[in-house]
C-alpha cells in the first residue's frame, strides 16, 4: 500500500515538474516576445520623433518659400507699376515729339491713311511721300496685322 502511494507521489511530482518546466519555457517565450515588442515600440517611437523633426523642417521650409514668393510677388507688382509708368511716359514723349516734328506728322497721317485702307498712290499724293517710303509704311502695317 505504501508502495502505491509512493509511486503516485513520484508520478505526481514528475507531472508537476513537467508542468513547471513547460510554464518556465512558456514564460521565457513570452518574455522574449515582450522584449521584441518593446524594441519595436522603441524603434517606432524613434521613427515617429524623426518624422516629426522632418515635418517641422519641411514646414519651416515651406513658410520660407511662401515668404519669398510674397516678396517676389511684391517686387513684380512694383516692377509692373514702374513699367506702366515708364510706358506712359514714353507714350507721352512720343506724342509730344510727334506734335513738334512736322515729318513725324506726315508719317503719322500716312499710317492712319494706310490703316483706313487708302491705296499707295493716294498716300504718295496726299502726304507727298516717295514710293519707297509709302511702300515701307504698307509693309509695316501688314506686319502689325499679322
Amino acid at each position: 500500500m505504501w508502495l502505491g502511494v509512493i509511486i503516485q507521489a513520484v508520478l505526481l511530482l514528475a507531472f508537476m515538474l513537467v508542468i513547471y518546466l513547460w510554464f518556465a519555457k512558456l514564460r521565457k517565450n513570452v518574455v522574449a516576445q515582450l522584449a521584441a515588442l518593446e524594441q519595436r515600440l522603441e524603434f517606432s517611437a524613434q521613427q515617429q520623433e524623426h518624422g516629426k523633426h522632418e515635418l517641422e523642417e519641411l514646414r519651416a521650409g515651406v513658410i520660407g518659400v511662401g515668404q519669398r514668393v510674397l516678396q517676389l510677388d511684391a517686387g513684380l507688382a512694383q516692377l509692373n507699376s514702374q513699367l506702366s509708368a515708364d510706358m506712359q511716359q514714353l507714350a507721352d514723349k512720343q506724342q509730344a515729339l510727334e506734335l513738334t516734328d512736322p515729318e513725324s506728322k506726315i508719317y503719322s497721317r500716312a499710317m492712319k491713311m494706310v490703316q483706313l485702307g487708302a491705296d499707295l498712290e493716294e498716300i504718295m499724293r496726299e502726304c507727298e511721300l516717295p514710293r519707297a517710303e509709302a511702300e515701307l509704311l504698307f509693309n509695316l502695317h501688314q506686319q502689325k496685322q499679322l
